[in-house]
């Protein structure tokens, strides 16, 4: 089983729209994903069409033998979700001393070939559970100035915690998303990303695309809302490249 962050502490960047749509294209591939939702504002709870949740990751970070009882099913056939619900938000003060919370919750679940965790946009003890956690992150990044700035504070914490609490952390990878080819900014920053991070920037990028916006109001991953779409294109090949670098670790 293989663990993967989706992290960056800056919000609207395309984070759990990654994290949604990576799980449903690994999960159409022939892989059993679970999907965590670590992030207090539940969107990929909700995303995936679970609303009014009464138990969820915040009971299973206190408890990890409940773990396997609180996954919940999804729509898609080998999807499954450990859902947000609001009493996480608590969580970030009493996970304050406690970073590998997520990481003995994990050692209880089992059957699955992939887990991917949602990280809320911040710094915080939720996020530093979720780096203590993982075999690797994918970083998505907005292709706008503020969130490539953004970006070294990240890769800080990443060294800091790879130092302190998870030797083995990898980056899996940077993918740019929200990308809109007809602005010199966008190809700017690309190119920016390109150059100093080299081979670790996916190939595929993530199109601006109404389809990919509208599709958490209807609570359907991408393949399911639009799958001819340019943005299920761009997700479909984005989870080849991910598993490709998975197999790898």
């Amino acid at each position: 089983m293989k663990t993967l962050g989706i992290v960056n502490q800056k919000g609207g960047v395309g984070k759990t729209t990654t994290a949604i749509n990576l799980a449903a294209y690994l999960a159409a591939g022939g892989r059993r994903v679970l999907l965590i939702d670590m992030d207090p504002q539940g969107n990929a709870t909700s995303g995936l069409g679970l609303r009014g949740v009464e138990a969820g990751l915040y009971e299973a970070l206190s408890q990890p033998e409940r773990a396997a009882e609180l996954i919940a099913e999804t729509g898609q056939e080998r999807l499954s979700v450990l859902p947000a619900t609001p009493d996480l938000a608590g969580a970030g003060v009493e996970l304050t001393d406690e970073p590998y919370a997520l990481r003995e919750l994990l050692g209880r679940v089992s059957g699955f070939d992939v887990v991917i965790i949602d990280a809320p946009p911040s710094l915080g003890p939720l996020t530093i559970n979720v780096l203590a956690a993982a075999d690797a992150l994918l970083i998505p990044l907005q292709a706008e100035y503020y969130a490539l700035e953004g970006l070294a504070g990240l890769t800080e914490t990443v060294e800091r915690v790879r130092e302190a609490l998870n030797p083995g952390l990898k980056v899996l990878g940077v993918a740019i998303t929200m990308f809109d080819g007809r602005t010199n900014l966008a190809q700017e920053v690309e190119q920016s990303v390109r150059a100093h991070f080299g081979e670790l920037v996916f190939w595929s990028v993530v199109p601006r695309n109404v389809r990919l916006s509208e599709a958490p109001s209807f609570a359907k991953p991408i393949n399911q809302f639009a799958p001819l779409s340019s943005g299920a294109a761009a997700y479909k090949r984005l989870a080849e490249e991910v598993m490709q670098r998975v197999e790898k670790i």
